[in-house]
């Protein structure tokens, strides 16, 4: 026993300490050997964990220290865009600032953020024709069955996403009960015009189907609504009621809806024929083809002019962002229930854009998600300067395309129907904007009113289109489901500007990351298809040979061959060719 044990101290020979206990004769307390074994393998889990640091240190350490400046220049110059981008946001808010106490007149104002106003203007210019035929080129790309799959998942994505939206954005504002306070710590600034929700929803439908595409590129369908005399005679005891030798006549005024229109593109009612026009390209298969190859023709072109845009971007967003910093009113207005408010909503978004969203993408790919965001870096950063989704759609078209190289018959499909439906950020604001006004009203909502709202958000923030402060329009349809107050809107105006660019990037990064899952789950789908184009290409190819064989004649040890040769002007000519026999 003694030499097994000085040989099992020693380390010379391998021992089965169980086997010595056994021949002993003596076995140690069972306590104490599992506390042993947990201490040895806590000591063994730390030991990797310091080894794992160690090694990852050391090529840190390795990387740092071989980079050159050849490595530095390159990363500057494959990130350029990015670099510029960033830096312009951070240069802008510092030269608003700056530029506060001088008490720019409005003017001025205008006349400072003139670049930021053609930056608007030529990413606005570009959004109609790269809508159109990102569209089109992307249902004509797709058979049918390939196309409703995708949809499938990307309306089931759409609906998930903004639920959950939805749900954060109640649960904030209950949590937090920013509205806790007296309501004359506001002011409000300027009237909301009515809107009924059934209206509303009318004219979202009347919308998707647009009776003039022309008109639907300038302008979109909205229900005004004017007065009328309504003329009523009053009947007493089954009699006339008459005075003055006449009948009694009361009139009242009677609101109407009245079918209007307002500028701006009808971005759903373009969506949906672009998507029925692609669908029925696709199927007329070689016949559509001249289609196909001038809308993909068209989007390239397009395409083209974003990537000199892009250049311009910077500038333009470094102006936009100093001048409506200098545009303020009143900066002390965020403090107190609005700044709360404020708050409340940064959290909410940034729940969704930096826990949610990742998370989705990472179960279902089960990528880095982060990765996947570093590559929208430039597009995100201009959807907080434009804070318009519809004009960042060219530059998230490129970022993901390019950065992270979607297959761009699912960016064509995806990003122009979410940027039109899918409003994540828009969703969670106004249920959350909902409640607050409430909570600043001393009104407690029960369980069906929080649904209603939830419900409500849901689909209002689907009629909001990507245009700026959209979701103030739409607020007025949530705010009247429940009853509430819809002038109480012009209280949250105030900081309306700020939160409209961090709920719009929102929206983007929930587009983006949308299209990287349909294209992940539509893997197969995709693959099916380019091996079908491939067998086509190859038989094609086969059919139409330039030449035919007539005849050929063997003499000895030359062998000729006759061929006839046709080109594309249908002019024929014979060959006569003298091989080596084999």
């Amino acid at each position: 026993m003694l030499f097994s044990a000085v040989i099992a101290r020693s380390g010379v020979f391998p021992v089965n300490r169980s086997a010595v206990s056994g021949v002993s004769g003596v076995a140690p307390p069972s306590g104490m050997t599992q506390s042993n074994g947990e201490t040895r393998l806590q000591r063994s889990r730390v030991q990797q964990l310091r080894d794992g640091f160690t090694e990852r240190s050391q090529r840190a350490r390795n990387t740092v220290q071989n980079i050159t400046t050849d490595d530095v220049k390159g990363f500057f110059r494959r990130n350029a865009f990015v670099i510029l981008t960033v830096a312009a946001v951070i240069i802008g808010i510092i030269l608003g600032f700056g530029l506060r106490p001088y008490k720019m007149s409005y003017r001025e104002v205008k006349y400072f953020s003139f670049p930021g106003e053609l930056l608007m203007r030529m990413l606005q210019m570009l959004v109609l024709p790269l809508l159109v035929s990102s569209l089109i080129t992307g249902m004509a790309a797709l058979d049918s069955r390939a196309s409703g799959k995708m949809g499938v998942r990307a309306v089931v994505y759409y609906t998930t996403t903004t639920i959950i939206a939805v749900f954060i954005g109640i649960v904030m504002v209950l949590i937090i009960h920013p509205g806790r306070g007296s309501k004359d710590e506001f002011t409000k600034q300027e009237k909301i015009e009515q809107v009924s929700p059934a209206d509303a929803f009318l004219d979202l439908i009347r919308n998707m189907f647009p009776p003039n595409l022309v008109q639907a590129c300038t302008q979109q369908f909205k229900t005004q609504y004017g007065k009328r005399v309504v003329t009523v005679k009053v009947l007493v005891n089954e009699t006339l009621f008459s005075l003055n030798n006449g009948s009694q006549e009361l009139r009242r005024e009677e609101v109407i809806p009245v079918l209007g229109t307002v500028n701006g593109i009808n971005a759903l009612g373009l969506v949906v024929f672009s998507m029925c026009f692609g669908f029925i390209i696709g199927n007329m298969k070689e016949q559509g083809q001249p289609l196909r190859d001038f809308f993909d023709c068209l989007n390239e072109a397009i395409m083209r002019l974003v990537a000199i845009i892009m250049w311009y971007a910077p500038l333009g967003i470094m102006f936009l962002i100093a001048g409506k910093i200098v545009e303020m009113d009143d900066i002390s207005e965020m403090g107190g229930q609005l700044g709360m408010y404020t708050i409340t909503v940064i959290i909410g978004l940034l729940i969704h854009a930096i826990i949610v969203l990742p998370s989705l993408y990472f179960l279902v790919t089960r990528k880095n998600p982060f990765v996947f965001i570093a590559g929208l870096l430039q597009a995100l950063v201009t959807a907080l300067g434009t804070s318009s989704s519809s004009a960042t759609l060219p530059i998230t078209f490129k970022c993901l395309e390019e950065n992270n190289h979607v297959d761009k018959r699912v960016t064509r499909f995806v990003l122009p129907v979410g940027a039109t439906i899918n409003m994540d950020g828009t969703a969670l604001y106004e249920a959350l904007a909902a409640i607050f006004i409430a909570q600043v009203n001393d009104m407690d909502l029960n369980f069906g009113e929080i649904l209603t709202i939830s419900i409500t958000a849901t689909a209002a923030s689907i009629g909001a289109a990507g245009i700026p402060q959209a979701g103030l329009v739409t607020m007025v349809i949530v705010l009247t489901s429940v009853g509430l107050p819809t002038d109480d809107i012009t209280l949250i105006i105030a900081v309306d500007w700020f939160l409209d660019r961090l709920r719009t990037t929102t929206n983007v990064l929930g587009d983006s990351i949308g299209a990287g899952i349909v294209e992940h789950l539509s893997h197969h789908e995709l693959c099916a298809i380019d091996a079908e184009i491939g067998n086509s290409v190859v038989e094609e190819n086969e059919t139409k040979k330039s030449y035919q064989l007539i005849s050929q004649e063997k003499n000895g040890g030359q062998r000729k061959v006759f061929l006839l040769f046709a080109s594309g002007d249908r002019k024929m000519c014979v060959a006569e060719l003298a091989l080596a026999s084999v």
